[in-house]
């Protein structure tokens, strides 16, 4: 067992394409496998799913742009942060869809899932912005 107090992180690059996402997920159920934290791989997966899904419709410009994700253990190992970085310097704003819509959704549901979500703006020398989440752990003995 990984102790959780152990800093962890990955960093992963990804063309700005809806078909990437499922090799999005199984990259971060794998990693939190890996890490013995397999209690929250499907909410994590589900709220990264929902990220990366906005970053591909609405923060990027076309097939040559990219998204990147990066998970990382957090205060001690007490939490989980997950980042989604693209290209654009809009500010996603969670919305009330009607019941008959079929998209709109995708904020709502990381807020349901993470403990606190939120933007901040790109790394140094990068365009766009970072959208992430977080999410509680409990160590286990």
């Amino acid at each position: 067992m990984i102790p959780l107090d152990t800093r962890r992180l990955f960093r992963a690059e990804f063309p700005a394409l809806p078909d990437r996402a499922a090799a999005v997920r199984r990259m971060v159920a794998g990693h939190l496998r890996d890490w013995r934290l397999g209690s929250i791989v499907d909410h994590v997966v589900l709220a990264t799913n929902e990220l990366f899904a906005n970053a591909v419709e609405h923060g990027s410009s076309g097939p040559a742009d990219t998204v990147t994700i990066t998970v990382s253990l957090e205060r001690f190992g007490r939490e989980l942060r997950v980042e989604v970085a693209d290209g654009s310097p809009v500010i996603p704003v969670a919305r009330k869809p009607e019941p008959t819509e079929e998209s709109g959704r995708g904020l709502a549901i990381v807020e349901d899932l993470a403990a606190d979500w939120g933007t901040e703006p790109p790394d140094p020398g990068a365009r766009g912005k970072k959208v992430w989440f977080t999410l509680p752990l409990v160590a286990t003995s």
